[in-house]
């Protein structure tokens, strides 16, 4: 698709840990830390393969509460102290997770031209802290507290789109902006939702903290950053 496409959009629905938060950037640094206290360096890619067995054990609790239990599932793995403490001082860290450089930004040029939802299967807690690091650019937001189910089920997405329709929108004016392919891009897909592919890890290999998907769907649209979303926006005439 070409930018002129972007004009048929009225409501695009984000992704919030991955795709406009810097997840495993936080992770990373929390376990650096706690790594540092004992001595010991991490490996962060290494460190993100462990987290993503852990997290999507068939006994995962909510995201990011779940982090409790992956810190005593890794811990070993990595060296570090397994203590409870640790593990809630690893969940904690949820609440101070940096947005990329560019999302802010990003985010506050976007919502001058569409009405901006949020699709997380964080809990509120967490996203409570993501969209004040955000600056609070949402229209709306759904988090797993709200739907009781998490992403890539369908039923998530059904119920924002019931919200869309409610304001007097259709599937059709949705754009579901996403760096997941598990999560996101593939159910889209399959639901008829267009979708833009946010490859935040396109200069790295493999998934990093994020589950492979069974297949690779190829995205409607295809950006390396929320910047270049921003900017090819801007080449799409005003209403």
């Amino acid at each position: 698709m070409s930018s002129m496409d972007l004009a048929q959009f009225r409501f695009l629905t984000f992704d919030v840990v991955g795709t406009l938060i810097d997840f495993e950037g936080g992770i990373v640094a929390s376990l650096g830390e706690i790594a540092a206290e004992s001595g010991r360096v991490i490996d962060g890619e290494q460190a993100l393969s462990l987290y993503r067995a852990a997290r999507y054990a068939a006994d995962a609790d909510r995201f990011p509460d779940d982090l409790v239990r992956v810190y005593d599932v890794i811990a070993p793995q990595l060296g570090l102290p397994r203590q409870t403490a640790l593990g809630e001082r690893f969940r904690d860290s949820a609440g101070r997770w940096k947005a990329f450089p560019d999302s802010t930004a990003a985010m506050a040029h976007l919502a001058r031209r569409y009405k901006l939802i949020a699709m997380t299967n964080a809990r509120r807690w967490a996203l409570d802290h993501f969209e004040r690091e955000l600056g609070s650019p949402f229209y709306a937001t759904f988090t797993v507290d709200d739907t009781g189910t998490e992403k890539p089920d369908p039923a998530f997405f059904t119920q924002v789109l019931g919200f869309v329709v409610r304001d007097g929108g259709s599937k059709s004016e949705i754009l579901h902006v996403a760096q997941s392919q598990y999560h996101d891009i593939g159910v889209s897909r399959q639901l008829g939702i267009t979708n833009c592919w946010i490859e935040r890890r396109h200069d790295k290999q493999g998934y990093g903290g994020t589950i492979a998907p069974a297949s690779f769907t190829k995205p409607d649209f295809h950006f390396h950053s929320m910047a270049e979303l921003a900017d090819a926006v801007d080449q799409v005439p005003a209403a």
